[in-house]
């Protein structure tokens, strides 16, 4: 789609919040797209993107085959930010010189701007940021001037107006950096002159105009679950190809409770689409007995549902496409969605890995899309806001929030105990702005009191969260009159539970989910 707007590159180098870079430029109306860290200068410059940002990374460009971008980038006249790793490797590049810096910056850090330049125009002296680095750059490249400094970094930022190339030893990217917008804002429209054209609606128009080309007059199977991100992607394709696309819903019986005869209300019923339901329940919790590995029980609930989905697919006959809501989140912490150096986090459960007799040719309309662009998506196609305000749920179900065996049993406990989660917060005034907030089963038990006897029950912990795109996420200050009422109805309600527990753990350094 970039050829149609105008864009900014990303070069991916690993960072775990490259994608937060590409969403903080969509928020300014440009579109963005990562691309590998070593496109060539040439085939980079035949895309004509308005400007190239560098991402940020894990390696130092002081190791030995340090992930480096084509040095003739920096001669095609493009406007070009480096972002931490990109400013020190632009440095290098340009014959500047990088050290390991005498004290290491990671966290809250408060610059000085020395020189307001173009990205700091207008903008207060002192700016509080967000720093992430061990090196530093000890010698600027000819031409370039320092913007800004902290009390041990002399060069928290650099430029050369005349070349358009500047750097930052920060990430603006990141929302405890502030100004870290207009900084973007600033690179794109003052340096790169962007006019900002991108909007969804541009989005639905193309790429339904896509799926109709790639299509044809042939069909479609998507694996719907009723969540957001494969409801969106039904959607789109159904505006797309009309009732020849075609939705299995695989109940494994580690969904919510209540919540496979909704989808089947909803999509089945409301929607008029061609909906099968499989229920595979006993299958998935066969294959689950006596396993306690959560990545192993990932691999056991993604090979089950390929074995399930697979045999309903047979039944279409010969359907080449397979529409996937592969999100950007899903591909980074995957793998590097560009070929790049980042590492691998955990598995993400998707349609991959499918019997060879099944060739289908994959239709992953909003893979470059974050979970609340994807929402501002469903409202456009105008689904219903009990489907665009859906919670993320992982797609490993509960069994990846029991941690320890999973049972039908355990599964029936946690069902409860999360539908009193659901049923308090849904009354709370600050329910929209939850990322998620769900119960998790622990594998131990504690003593409890209940009338006049002694227990010996089961713990459940509460997770609720709050985040923008789930790369980064903060736990949620719930009032404790309402997380009372919780643990007062799970202990009360749900047979087997005596004792409720808060999870207050950011995320980094853990994640949202348990397993």
């Amino acid at each position: 789609m970039a050829p149609a707007h105008e864009w900014i590159a990303i070069l991916d180098f690993g960072s775990q919040y490259s994608q937060l870079i590409a969403r903080r430029v969509r928020e300014q109306q440009v579109y963005s797209e990562l691309v590998r860290f070593d496109i060539p200068a040439a085939a980079l410059a035949a895309r004509r993107p308005a400007g190239i940002i560098l991402s940020g990374g894990p390696a130092s460009v002081l190791e030995d085959g340090a992930p480096l971008c084509d040095p003739a980038l920096y001669a095609q006249g493009i406007p070009v930010l480096g972002i931490c790793y990109g400013l020190q490797m632009t440095a290098k590049l340009l014959g500047g010189r990088v050290r390991p810096g005498a004290a290491r910056e990671y966290g809250p850090a408060r610059i000085t701007v020395r020189r307001p330049a173009a990205l700091f125009r207008n903008l207060p002296e002192g700016l509080d940021v967000w720093m992430s680095h061990g090196d530093q750059v000890a010698e600027m490249p000819e031409g370039f001037a320092a913007l800004a400094e902290t009390a041990t970094c002399p060069v928290a930022a650099m430029g050369h107006e005349g070349r358009r190339i500047y750097g930052l030893q920060f990430h603006p990217e990141v929302v405890h950096t502030h100004h870290g917008a207009d900084i973007l804002r600033r690179f794109l429209y003052d340096v790169c002159g962007c006019r900002g054209d991108w909007r969804m609606a541009d989005f639905i128009e193309e790429s339904v105009a896509v799926v109709r080309a790639k299509v044809g007059d042939r069909d479609v199977v998507c694996g719907l679950s009723g969540g957001v991100d494969s409801s969106v992607v039904a959607a789109l394709v159904h505006r797309a190809i009309g009732r020849r696309l075609h939705c299995i819903f695989v109940d494994n019986g580690l969904l919510r409770a209540g919540e496979a005869e909704e989808v089947e209300r909803t999509f089945g019923g409301a929607f008029g689409m061609d909906l099968r339901v499989v229920r595979a329940g006993p299958l998935f919790f066969e294959r689950l007995r006596g396993v306690t590995d959560p990545e192993e029980k990932r691999k056991i609930i993604g090979r089950a549902f390929i074995d399930v989905f697979s045999a309903e697919a047979r039944q279409l006959g010969d359907v080449p496409f397979l529409a996937q809501g592969t999100l950007y989140p899903d591909v980074i912490e995957s793998a590097s969605p560009t070929g790049g150096p980042s590492a691998t986090i955990k598995s993400h459960h998707n349609v991959g890995g499918l019997p060879p007799d099944l060739h289908f040719s994959l239709i992953e309309p909003v893979r470059d899309l974050f979970k609340d662009e994807v929402r501002v998506l469903g409202r456009a196609l105008g689904l219903p806001e009990t489907i665009v305000n859906r919670q993320p749920f992982p797609g490993p179900g509960l069994a990846v929030r029991i941690i320890g065996e999973v049972t039908p049993d355990r599964v029936a406990l946690l069902q409860q105990a999360d539908r009193r989660v659901q049923e308090e917060l849904s009354r709370y005034e600050g329910y929209a702005g939850l990322w998620q907030s769900f119960a998790v089963l622990l594998p131990v038990r504690t003593v409890g009191v209940m009338g006049d006897g002694r227990t010996y029950d089961q713990v459940v912990v509460l997770r609720i969260v709050e985040s923008q795109d789930g790369m980064t996420a903060d736990w949620s200050r719930i009032p404790y009159d309402i997380l009372g009422r919780i643990s007062s109805r799970i202990i009360n309600e749900v047979p087997g539970v005596n004792r409720v527990v808060y999870d207050i753990s950011s995320k980094p350094p853990a994640t949202i989910e348990w397993e």
